[in-house]
């Protein structure tokens, strides 16, 4: 590693760090090109066992023993050339207001996405993040999916990004262990017209997650889980689609899915937040894992 202390936060060699908007860092048109930022050192580690490649850290003084191993690691796998800058508190401070970063940060490569078939090809349950845009909601889907045992997630080309940094450190690094992709790329005519048949014609039985007058309750979809094979009805593989905060799944989906599903409430309550409802299905449908 190239150990580099830096006095202010102003300094050039740290504009990927302070001064470049997640959506720039993000390349478009050059994936292979873009980056994102990890933040804190779980994050870090994450990214690193799934061997991303980092491109620089900014590290606070009293992290850097900590981090040792770390950059151990980074030394034999990707070579003694990446940059570790090293700054106070103080200055790190001035990144965001308040101690947010939990000790360091890491730019990091980003890689090319899988095709939807390679993500979904083993897969018996798969999540789908309809145009979720709030960081929070996608690390905690991300989060739930990877404690929950879903085989894939995948976003819609309109979803946020879930390596934008404050998604990535909400998920605690498990948005590098869940298997996921964009379907439809960037193209925002692709779903769910063209997505959701893609997804039927691999085998999967399409859930909207949705409120609506022909909505199945949950505790119906895991019966049709649980039932054989020969059963009618039967689901073997399961796609689950969520929506975004406030509206909730486009008319377009729902009319597209194979299923509506609905999770009971009580007490006037509608329903819950994409994060939590995501959590609660992720749950009662791994019967499909046994």
């Amino acid at each position: 590693m190239q150990y580099i202390h830096i006095t202010s936060i102003d300094d050039d060699r740290l504009k990927s760090f302070t001064h470049l908007t997640e959506p720039q860092l993000r390349n478009r048109l050059e994936p292979s090109m873009g980056m994102f930022i990890a933040e804190s050192p779980k994050v870090i580690d994450r990214a690193l066992a799934a061997e991303v490649e980092p491109v620089s850290f900014l590290v606070e003084e009293s992290w850097l023993e900590g981090m040792a191993e770390e950059f151990d690691f980074v030394d034999r796998r990707w070579g003694a050339d990446v940059p570790v800058y090293i700054a106070t508190a103080e200055e790190l401070r001035k990144i965001t207001g308040y101690r947010l970063h939990r000790g360091a940060l890491a730019t990091m490569r980003r890689w090319t996405l899988p095709s939807v078939e390679e993500v979904c090809r083993n897969a018996r349950r798969v999540a789908v993040m309809e145009d979720i845009v709030d960081p929070t909601n996608i690390g905690a889907l991300m989060r739930s999916a990877a404690a929950l045992d879903v085989d894939a997630v995948l976003v819609t080309p309109s979803c946020g990004d879930p390596l934008y940094r404050r998604a990535a450190r909400v998920s605690m690094g498990t948005v590098f262990q869940v298997p996921w992709t964009r379907i439809g790329g960037d193209d925002r005519h692709y779903w769910p017209w063209k997505g959701i048949p893609q997804l039927k014609e691999a085998g999967f039985v399409t859930a909207a997650l949705a409120l609506s007058d022909d909505s199945i309750g949950l505790d119906d979809l895991v019966e049709r889980l649980n039932n054989t094979p020969d059963t009618p009805g039967h689901i073997d593989r399961l796609v689950m689609i969520f929506g975004t905060e406030g509206d909730g799944l486009s008319k377009h989906t729902i009319a597209h899915a194979d299923l509506t599903v609905k999770i009971p409430m009580s007490n006037g309550v509608d329903s819950l937040n994409v994060a939590a409802s995501s959590a609660v299905t992720f749950w009662a449908t791994r019967c499909l894992d046994r």
